[in-house]
């Protein structure tokens, strides 16, 4: 039993646990391992299904001490001992890890509907009205039917394109603030909040119709959504044993989600009840945001299900979750690249600038002739996916998967970070190289099971084409305008900070502080 308590001290640091390591928790801890030994000791003649291999677990907490601050790379190194199907226990739950091209196909094609669920986490049942929204809620037809509204109304290839007026002006503002900002202090800028901002923005005036911009030029929307994304990847006592939720009350955290949720609500209240002021009396040719939408749907009831005030107000957290942090994680990276890579950034440049010409502004039909800067965002999403291990599912009933029986309520982790590394798909899959989709028809799209950054099949990330014209459109302005340095003369890109935080997207831990130079055409 002594052996114990090194492995859960070492799993209070990497996971962060100081909170739960109180005595009386740990009292409990260890009576539940007795508890744990006896039935295990009185199960030992039952008969065993032909599960995934898994490492050896503690008792009680199982593999999770396995993890590691950065669970994509531990998940990855075990899976190379293990196997590209492999089974643990985080704490009392159940999960299947993926690593392959190969496991990923055979789920798509031939089992997608059992593993289309979403476990529920204690952060989804409370911020999304029990998972009543698109990317959390379990398969079914309400699902079906949300995700169809989303994509029809705001994240279709039509809609993309008339929202561009959107990314022109929020890119233009962009460039404005750093020239500005250049121009008086000539020293180095945080380009990662400013990309957060941009991106917030973005999505803010597609979805609400506005931005929330304070007088100090801070964004209180942008604000509350950091911390809904910072809570949803945050680790949780109760997800992990159930009987333990009370501790997540206990730290403060379940403090916090509601702290937030009212905080988001009270933003949606305000920009519904003025949606609904004006509801009618629009211009029924004018380009509506994603609220006027859905209060549109809700008034006429031509929906196949009754769409309440809360289903609502879950689907707009959505959009703002899935469209602001990966975004901008998906820049960030990009940027960090570029600067590490001088000769990839030069021809970047001299695409874009010569795809533009002397033009005062980048329009969409630029961007889609920038075909080395769309391998750049491939490379860019192959290597610094923003989901690493996309978002879990859990499989709804008992399969057969790669010979292996896996049964139901199973969590599942698909690990695009280690399959958009795997060697036996890519060569030299360490090294930042656009050139190798120059000549490629692989695509991001879901179909190329090697590289899966958006997901795949019915769970596949419904605002691909609008994350990705929004980082193409950014990512041209910022090359266009301006040269970028480090903010010493003597760093070399090469030397850049590219350590990973993890949350729910895994972002550069350091934030990407660089000096802009601008550019005349």
């Amino acid at each position: 039993m002594a052996s114990l308590l090194p492995q859960l001290d070492q799993l209070s640091q990497e996971l962060h646990w100081s909170t739960l390591l109180n005595p009386l928790l740990l009292c409990v801890l260890l009576l539940s391992v007795l508890l744990l030994f006896k039935l295990r000791n009185g199960s030992s003649g039952k008969s065993k299904l032909n599960l995934p291999p898994s490492p050896p677990g503690l008792p009680l907490i199982g593999n999770l001490h396995q993890l590691g601050s950065l669970p994509h790379q531990s998940l990855r190194a075990l899976s190379q001992k293990y196997g590209p199907l492999m089974l643990l226990r985080l704490g009392q739950v159940p999960t299947l890890v993926v690593s392959s091209a190969d496991m990923v196909r055979e789920i798509t094609k031939n089992h997608d509907i059992a593993f289309c669920n979403r476990p529920k986490t204690i952060a989804t049942d409370l911020f999304f009205s029990r998972c009543k929204d698109v990317v959390f809620t379990s398969y079914g037809e309400f699902w079906r039917q949300t995700r169809k509204l989303c994509v029809l109304e705001l994240l279709s290839l039509k809609r993309v394109q008339e929202f561009q007026f959107v990314r022109e002006g929020e890119a233009t503002e962009l460039v404005n603030r750093i020239r500005k900002a250049s121009e008086k202090t000539g020293s180095s800028l945080n380009l990662s909040e400013m990309m957060v901002g941009t991106f917030n923005n973005v999505v803010s005036r597609c979805v609400v119709g506005k931005i929330f911009m304070e007088e100090d030029g801070s964004s209180k929307f942008g604000e509350l959504t950091r911390k809904l994304n910072a809570l949803l990847g945050e680790f949780t006592v109760g997800d992990f044993f159930p009987k333990f939720k009370w501790v997540d009350f206990h730290r403060g955290y379940v403090k916090r989600l509601v702290n937030t949720f009212m905080g988001l609500s009270v933003v949606f209240d305000q920009v519904i009840g003025e949606h609904k002021a004006v509801l009618g009396t629009q211009n029924e040719s004018q380009t509506k945001d994603f609220v006027d939408i859905l209060l549109r749907l809700q008034k006429d009831d031509t929906l196949d299900f009754k769409l309440n005030i809360y289903d609502i107000k879950a689907i707009l957290a959505d959009m703002f979750v899935a469209g602001t942090d990966t975004s901008s994680t998906g820049l960030e990276w990009l940027m960090a690249e570029l600067i590490r890579h001088p000769k990839v950034m030069k021809k970047a440049q001299e695409e874009v600038r010569s795809v533009v010409g002397k033009k005062s502004k980048i329009d969409m039909e630029d961007t889609s002739k920038m075909h080395y800067l769309k391998c750049v965002v491939k490379e860019t999403l192959r290597l610094h996916p923003p989901l690493p291990l996309l978002l879990p599912r859990e499989t709804a009933t008992s399969t057969e998967l790669g010979g292996y029986h896996i049964p139901a309520n199973t969590k599942v982790f698909i690990n695009a970070w280690a399959i958009q590394r795997d060697p036996s798909s890519w060569d030299m899959p360490e090294e930042f190289i656009p050139e190798r989709f120059e000549n490629s028809s692989v695509d991001f799209k879901g179909h190329d099971f090697q590289f899966i950054p958006f997901g795949t099949g019915r769970r596949g990330c419904p605002g691909m084409t609008f994350g990705v014209a929004s980082i193409e459109y950014v990512t041209a302005n910022l090359l266009y305008w301006f040269d970028f340095k480090l903010p010493e003369d003597g760093d070399l890109g090469k030397d850049l900070d590219m350590t990973e935080a993890y949350g729910l997207t895994a972002c550069k831990k350091v934030p990407l502080r660089l000096v802009p130079i601008p550019y005349s055409p």
